[in-house]
This record gives C-alpha cells, structure tokens and sequence, in this order.
C-alpha cells in the first residue's frame, strides 16, 4: 500500500512541475514525512497525513487551483485506493 502512496505523491508533484516548473519539488521538500532523491519519492509515516500536507503546501501558494491540479492528477489512480484511504482534501 505504501508504494501506492508513494505514487500518489508522485503524480501530485509531476502535475505541479507542469503547472509551476522546478518549484513544485522545491515545495515538496518544504513537507514533513516527504523523502525525495532526485525524482524520487517516499513517504515516512502516516502517509494521508503527509499528503494532505503535501497538497496544503501547494495551496498555501496558489490556493484551491492547486488542489483542483492534485485531484487531478490521481484521477487516474482512483482504481488503485480506495476513496476513504485518501485525505478529505483529495476526496
């Protein structure tokens, strides 16, 4: 499931690079529970925790067009988990 999560956080951040270029990893550095290597992303601990605060992070700076552009970006994914297995943010 962890690997799941993990390219959740993926896909979020690759959708955001196409909307705000490089910035979108730099933020995503900003979030506690985030470990990137590169392109590369693992998420330590709680992972709905640390997707919330990865979508958080983005809308701090550009607001619900953010996480309209997060939704997206998993609507692909939505096969893989289950509705309820994501934060309320991405639901």
């Amino acid at each position: 499931m962890i690997q799941t999560y993990n390219s959740v956080a993926f896909a979020i951040v690759q959708q955001q690079e196409h909307l705000i270029g490089p910035l979108a990893w730099s933020e995503a550095k900003k979030v506690t529970g985030l470990e990137i290597k590169g392109e590369s992303i693992e998420i330590r601990g709680d992972a709905k925790a640390v997707l919330e605060a990865l979508v958080n992070q983005y809308s701090s700076l550009f607001g619900k067009a953010s996480v309209e552009a997060c939704k997206d970006a998993i609507r692909g994914m939505m096969h893989e988990i289950k509705a309820d297995e994501l934060p309320s943010i991405l639901q």
